[in-house]
């Protein structure tokens, strides 16, 4: 590439000095006589020298990738990372030798006509030696009664507002109650929504079962779904108060994004059927 310097004494530029690769030159060819041929620059000439240095039969070693410097610059800057244990990937398989607690004694602290109150003495699973009170019930059953309507995505449901002492205000519920010592927990289901509701249904599954409060709380919650329903004459017991209906399940979800719904059994039931049917909540 053509440079111009400037003359520092006067101030004025120099004309460029113009670099080429190849210039005239006089050389004695074999019959005695000079001609001019092209002479390459010295840069070429090294580069031809040094591949002609190189075996035919041989290819030059080609650069490292920088890919892999990078990665190797890497692990030296940090080779305490690369010794850290992996995590062990996440299961829900429990280990053989999972033991559960080993009751040394226990007894009826308190006994009523719902459930009962048990001082358990026991060693831990992880051996620790404590006193734990637990309410010991024959369990419950809950009820997911639906009709289809016109829209299998979107059905109606049957649900109830009734008043709970313990919470101490109304509640909007799905139909449930507690099982009678030996009851088989569909019949308690069809027992429980034909006292409250008068509704009968042709069809039956179980949908899920789950623990309230397994902290202190020994009751399971059997949830069966009930469809084909049968309108019939409710007969709810002496104490219960129960305003029931049908509701869309989409406006159900409406309730329970809005804080309507607080209730454990119809968040829990509700949520659940709802992702089974592939119906996504309004945000």
């Amino acid at each position: 590439m053509a440079k111009a310097k400037k003359n520092t004494s006067t101030g004025s530029v120099v004309a460029p000095i113009v670099e080429t690769t190849e210039t005239s030159a006089s050389v004695v060819a074999g019959n005695g006589t000079k001609s001019k041929a092209p002479l390459k620059n010295a840069k070429a000439v090294e580069v031809a020298e040094a591949r002609e240095a190189v075996p035919a039969n041989r290819k030059a070693p080609k650069p490292a990738a920088k890919a892999t410097q990078a990665s190797n610059a890497a692990k030296e800057a940090a080779p305490a990372a690369s010794n850290k244990p992996k995590p062990a990937k996440a299961g829900l398989k429990t280990a053989k030798s999972d033991k559960k607690a080993q009751l040394l004694d226990s007894h009826v602290a308190y006994e009523g006509p719902l459930f009962r109150v048990l001082r358990d003495h026991l060693i831990e699973p992880g051996g620790r030696e404590s006193h734990r009170d637990v309410i010991r019930h024959n369990g419950s059953v809950v009820i997911l009664a639906v009709d289809p309507g016109k829209s299998k995505k979107d059905p109606w449901i049957v649900i109830e507002r009734q008043y709970r002492h313990a919470a101490g205000q109304f509640l909007w519920e799905l139909p449930a109650g507690k099982m009678d010592a030996g009851e088989k927990p569909l019949d308690g289901a069809k027992r429980e929504l034909a006292e409250e509701t008068g509704y009968k249904a042709k069809k039956w599954s179980p949908l899920v079962e789950y623990f309230a409060s397994p902290g202190f709380l020994g009751e399971s919650m059997k949830v069966f779904l009930a469809e084909g329903l049968i309108a019939g004459d409710a007969t709810p017991e002496e104490d219960e108060n129960i305003d029931f209906r049908l509701v869309k399940l989409s406006e159900l979800l409406e309730m329970v994004d809005k804080g309507k719904i607080i209730d454990g059994k119809t968040l829990t039931t509700v949520l659940l059927y709802a992702r089974q049917l592939g119906l996504k909540r309004k945000k």
